[in-house]
């Protein structure tokens, strides 16, 4: 196939699956391995091309991220996770624990790239995303959905968006779930998640630039990539923000574990 069309196609899949629970990377990882990709080179190129969906955050946010910046020069520590300075704390606490985790996963990357493992995680995220959807069935009415973030949820969100720098971890999956475990709405935890995943998908790109260059692929090729991940992303997370706005919170959830438990199995068995 033509390298550019298929850099197209990657870039599209890219888009459409950054924001669902199921791992995009670990999908790219496998179709460029089919193509002749060592792991490490198919894993490489999948964390480079997360760029482009962080623009598509990044466009998509442009208030909130506005907002984050804005806050910069009001921030204080003894008022860190008030209301008014909390996402921007949540986001440096978040990404500190994530630069962390994700720099030790990422030394081990050649060692750990492994899709039966990754797929039995997505697995794992996936029947954790259906308990979470029956459990807001169950609470769904009662009121008391926290609005801000803490320290906590800081330390965990990024802890485990850390780890999702390995194929066939889902980011959106871990973060969204714990976010929602700790008490968030839908459409608060998609935002933060959201909101996290731009600086962690530019410092990703970055990490493989420095180190490798462009990821076995040509420079017009990889700027289609990223150009086509970038508008397919930008269109579906605003497809899934508006669903979200519309449908109960907890068929959402639940339909989307069903689909990471699915897409866990057929990588593992892969």
């Amino acid at each position: 196939m033509d390298e550019t069309l298929l850099a197209a196609l990657l870039g599209a899949v890219q888009g459409a699956l950054e924001w669902l629970p199921v791992s995009s990377e670990g999908a790219l990882a496998l179709a460029r391995t089919a193509v002749g990709d060592t792991a490490l080179e198919a894993t490489q190129f999948a964390l480079f091309l997360h760029v482009g969906t962080a623009f598509a955050a990044t466009v998509y946010y442009r208030a909130d991220v506005r907002d984050l910046l804005g806050d910069v020069r009001e921030w204080r520590p003894e008022t860190a996770f008030a209301p008014a300075g909390a996402d921007l704390s949540f986001v440096v606490l978040a990404m500190t624990t994530s630069f962390a985790t994700g720099g030790i996963a990422y030394l081990s990357l050649e060692e750990l790239v492994s899709t039966l493992s990754g797929g039995a995680f997505v697995a794992l995220i996936g029947a954790l995303l259906v308990a979470t959807g029956l459990i807001q069935y169950v609470a769904e009415g009662s009121g008391g959905r926290r609005a801000d973030p803490d320290a906590v949820d800081a330390v965990l969100v990024g802890a485990l968006q850390g780890l999702a720098i390995l194929p066939g971890v889902s980011r959106s999956g871990t973060t969204v779930s714990a976010l929602l475990l700790r008490g968030h709405d839908g459409e608060g935890s998609l935002r933060l998640s959201f909101l996290l995943s731009i600086p962690a998908a530019l410092a990703a790109g970055v990490l493989v630039l420095v180190e490798t260059g462009l990821p076995g692929i040509e420079p017009v090729a990889a700027v289609v990539a990223l150009a086509v991940s970038a508008v397919v992303g930008y269109l579906t997370v605003g497809t899934l923000v508006a669903l979200v706005r519309r449908l109960a919170f907890w068929a959402v959830c639940t339909a989307f574990g069903l689909l990471a438990v699915a897409s866990g199995l057929a990588i593992a068995v892969v």
